[in-house]
């Protein structure tokens, strides 16, 4: 006998409730927030109706299913399962911090504040809670596949992102690297010195990798969110006798790789902006960034 699915809602921490786990109570929220010309009527109003969500969602839940709760912050010791269907309830980017766990597993973007969340992700109502899991777990293509970005050590470790993967120097120091893109259309290595590198999907084009894309001029074409490429710039590359500034920008298609490898005493590797779940690279290590062969199923 199969299990029934579970549903995995995933949130995070509202503004509001992050000033009581600091200042302790409501006044003395209010007060910190008075400081600084904020009133604290408008942070709890939004706690509310990102609860009001919260509630809707759960009831809307099939009564049949199994269901748990988790917060982004203990999503990295979070165990998911086979039959799991993940609802991220909030921002848009939440649903980038849940996908690199999923392993292919369907998600549900709810949008928990519209007015407020752009809902590039996060398509979808409260109230069409019950409608979207029959869709998740239905015969049929319910999903849109996303393209992911990988980064794979030479020890093995392994970093998955939906936006953008970032190498860099811990800190805002200088990062020392030789940088080497592999494909048809590769163009040799070099060494360098920078504050880092970016690598992004379609999704992540229309935030970090754009404005690093819109900065710099690049002719460039930008991905779309299904479109299996990515874009990859170093940012900020410093010439010097030993390093150069020739390989600052290029595509990857599926099959091409960057490969890095370190010069420096350490580099991290993040993705989605959550540096606290990195990976560690020390001198002499290598890297290689390319398309995932997972890509985050958003049903649709």
């Amino acid at each position: 006998m199969s299990l029934a699915p579970r549903a995995v809602l995933v949130h995070r921490r509202t503004e509001y409730e992050e000033l009581l786990a600091r200042h302790g109570t409501h006044g003395q929220a209010a007060f910190f927030l008075s400081t600084r010309g904020r009133s604290v009527e408008e942070v709890a109003e939004r706690h509310a109706r990102t609860r009001r969500a919260l509630d809707e969602v759960a009831a809307g839940i099939p009564l049949t299913w199994r269901r748990t709760r988790v917060e982004r912050a203990d999503l990295d010791r979070f165990l998911f399962a086979p039959q799991d269907v993940v609802l991220a309830v909030g921002q848009d980017g939440l649903v980038a911090n849940c996908a690199k766990y999923l392993d292919g597993r369907p998600v549900i973007g709810i949008n928990a504040d519209p007015g407020r969340n752009p809902g590039v992700l996060v398509r979808h109502r409260p109230a069409d809670t019950a409608a979207l899991c029959r869709a998740a777990v239905a015969s049929g293509d319910r999903t849109e596949a996303l393209t992911m970005v990988e980064a794979v050590a030479d020890d093995t470790q392994r970093l998955l992102a939906l936006n953008e993967i970032c190498l860099g120097p811990p800190g805002h120091g200088t990062a020392r690297y030789r940088i080497s893109p592999d494909g048809p259309s590769a163009a040799g290595e070099e060494s360098q010195a920078s504050s880092g590198v970016l690598v992004g999907t379609g999704t992540g084009a229309t935030g970090w990798m754009r404005s690093l894309w819109a900065e710099r001029g690049s002719t460039l074409r930008l991905p779309g969110p299904a479109d299996p490429r990515l874009l990859w710039f170093v940012r900020e590359a410093w010439p010097s006798p030993a390093t150069g500034t020739s390989l600052v920008a290029g595509e990857l298609g599926r099959g091409e790789g960057l490969a890095l490898t370190v010069e420096s005493d350490r580099m991290v590797v993040f993705g989605d902006g959550m540096e606290a779940d990195a990976l560690e690279l020390t001198w002499g290590q290598s890297v290689r960034l390319g398309i995932s062969p997972t890509s985050l199923n958003l049903v649709v």
